[in-house]
């Protein structure tokens, strides 16, 4: 009934390209193939772009306790305006073409994984979206890697101000430090990939790392669908 339902609303109100506004798709075959890729070489740790080494500068003076952490797109173009939509604008079917683009990343570039976890939001945020984009994703994203979801181990203690408020790595880090909690001991030694939207600096991502590796988890790893350059 629920496939009958989306069916019935595609052919009355058919989707348009977010970037061309050409009707038939969210984001058009043309347009995809012009998503904003991140530059190589990438950041080993938190997969920002970087002109040469190993390591950015942030995290060769800062222990982070994620193992790494690897981002799709660019967050701008296309890109920016289909993540706002999907987040901002309650356009939830977003979610599928959104996580088919981070489906093929991740078979491109596997990733250790037993468990999917969407970052979680705060539960008053939660009211007032009315949904956590990254759990829309991250269960489109079990679709197709077969991964199960983790969905309520990972739990947000402190309603925080966005890290996009913030005007420095240094004050995302303190912004987010100890907002996370993971009560569930059924991630002991289980590898977790951790799903986002965006990654701004990889603070909240390492916030996450942080509490799930102290619940027992032997690896995590932060995906999202895009990364802000900075």
């Amino acid at each position: 009934m629920k496939q009958l339902k989306e069916v019935a609303v595609d052919l009355l109100f058919p989707p348009c390209c977010v970037g061309c506004g050409v009707r038939g798709d969210f984001i058009c075959a043309s347009c995809q193939a012009a998503l904003p890729r991140l530059k190589l070489p990438l950041c080993t740790k938190c997969g920002k772009s970087i002109s040469s080494g190993i390591l950015c500068s942030d995290c060769a003076s800062r222990f982070l306790d994620i193992d790494g952490i690897r981002s799709v797109f660019r967050f701008e173009g296309t890109v920016r305006q289909s993540i706002l939509q999907f987040k901002y604008k309650n356009v939830k079917a977003m979610a599928t073409p959104l996580a088919q683009l981070m489906g093929q990343y991740l078979r491109a570039h596997p990733l250790p994984a037993d468990a999917l976890v969407p970052v979680p939001l705060h539960p008053r945020r939660l009211r007032e979206r009315g949904y956590n984009q990254s759990f829309l994703l991250a269960g489109e994203l079990s679709k197709l890697t077969s991964l199960p979801i983790a969905e309520k181990s990972l739990v947000r203690l402190k309603n925080t101000p966005p890290q996009t408020r913030t005007k420095s790595a240094a004050e995302r880090h303190r912004n987010i430090a100890r907002a996370f909690i993971c009560r569930d001991r059924r991630l002991r030694g289980k590898r977790i990939l951790l799903i986002d939207d965006v990654c701004t600096s990889g603070a909240t991502l390492n916030a996450c790392a942080v509490a799930l590796k102290a619940a027992g988890a032997a690896s995590v790893w932060g995906v999202t669908l895009a990364r802000e350059v900075w």
